[in-house]
């Protein structure tokens, strides 16, 4: 459990530097905007490694809290259906950016709350309602503060055709091969 932890704290505590240390975090990139991104990369990577290793170790270990009907697991895929559109939407900006203001964080609620309406272990709760934690943390926040522009293409109507294209088929792909060869789960059996 504890690398499971660890690694959560790494990850999201770095993604939270903007939210808790926001000069702090404008001080070290104005002091090499190179070496904050480095070190932001390089936490993330040991904190992802971390989370994937503690989450896989955990899984074998976990105690079930609840469990729901099996119809909810088609509510959960309806929830994720717009998960990587959404995620695409900042990098290929259009008029669903215009209308959604911060589509990735959006994005992270669904996906967590979408996991933990079919996934009722210890170590589910704990992955998953963290990111949902501090994915709702960062949108509140975020009314308080500017957000830094995201590198994308140029703004342009045809990105929402793009990026619902792509995101459907990331979709796709995710639900019928990705995730069994990822984490050993198959969302359609």
């Amino acid at each position: 459990m504890w690398l499971l932890i660890t690694g959560l704290v790494l990850f999201l505590g770095i993604h939270s530097i903007s939210i808790v240390a926001l000069s702090l975090r404008d001080k070290m990139a104005a002091k090499s905007e190179l070496g904050w991104k480095l070190f932001y990369s390089l936490v993330s990577l040991v904190g992802i490694v971390l989370i994937v290793k503690g989450y896989a170790d955990l899984r074998q270990t976990s105690t079930v809290l609840y469990a729901t009907p099996l119809w909810m697991r088609h509510v959960a895929a309806t929830l994720l259906l717009p998960v990587f559109v959404l995620f695409l939407v900042s990098y290929f900006p259009g008029r669903i950016k215009n209308v959604i203001k911060h589509p990735q964080l959006l994005a992270v609620m669904l996906w967590a709350v979408a996991h933990l309406l079919v996934n009722g272990t210890m170590a589910d709760v704990i992955l998953f309602g963290s990111f949902l934690i501090w994915a709702i943390a960062d949108r509140i926040s975020m009314i308080n503060r500017v957000s830094r522009p995201v590198p994308g293409v140029p703004k342009s109507n045809l990105n929402d055709v793009i990026v619902i294209v792509a995101g459907l088929a990331l979709y796709l792909m995710m639900a019928f091969w990705w995730h069994e060869l990822l984490f050993g789960v198959r969302p359609f059996v």
